[in-house]
């Protein structure tokens, strides 16, 4: 129910939401990877300070391990990378995982078919990483009963890169 709301709330599709969180954390509240990435949606401690600050919830960073706080931070972010990245989820979703500057830093000086681009990340664990994302978001629109929507209209087209990159927003590799 939380993935829901808050990814409604963001206007974000769930299916991706899930899918994302499925690959992050495997739907484990608990977890925490090796870098120091906390929770369903893996978010790190400078991350969630950044939120938090951003949603004018200067202490909620602290309650980022609790699922109602990590889920609507993940979706906060991840509506944020959306929408300073075209509004491709393809795109969202490698900077999610490597960092929205590499995302953007990868996009070719042309429009590319999503599926080109997700082969052409330069780092195989967030290749493999957006693709499982993508899967797991056609499972989970199957499961949630929304609109069929094909991998390849879900990949669409990456947009040609911009000259100018947006400003730094965490502090991350932008």
């Amino acid at each position: 129910d939380l993935a829901e709301t808050y990814s409604r709330r963001q206007s974000l599709d769930p299916a991706w939401v899930f899918g994302l969180m499925r690959q992050e954390s495997r739907f484990i509240d608990y977890a925490r990877s090796s870098a120091g990435a906390i929770g369903l949606m893996q978010i790190m401690p400078a991350t969630a300070k950044w939120i938090a600050k951003q949603m004018g919830d200067t202490h909620a960073h602290a309650s980022v391990r609790e699922p109602e706080t990590n889920i609507r931070f993940g979706t906060f972010y991840l509506k944020n990378i959306y929408d300073r990245l075209g509004s491709s989820p393809v795109l969202a979703t490698a900077g999610y995982n490597a960092g929205p500057g590499r995302a953007k830093r990868w996009q070719a000086a042309t429009p590319l078919e999503g599926a080109i681009y997700v082969e052409s990340i330069p780092i195989t664990e967030t290749r493999e990483y957006v693709k499982k994302v993508l899967t797991n978001a056609m499972f989970y629109s199957q499961r949630l009963g929304t609109p069929s929507t094909s991998l390849k209209d879900r990949l669409g087209i990456i947009p040609a890169k911009q000259e100018t990159v947006p400003a730094s927003t965490s502090g991350e590799d932008v």
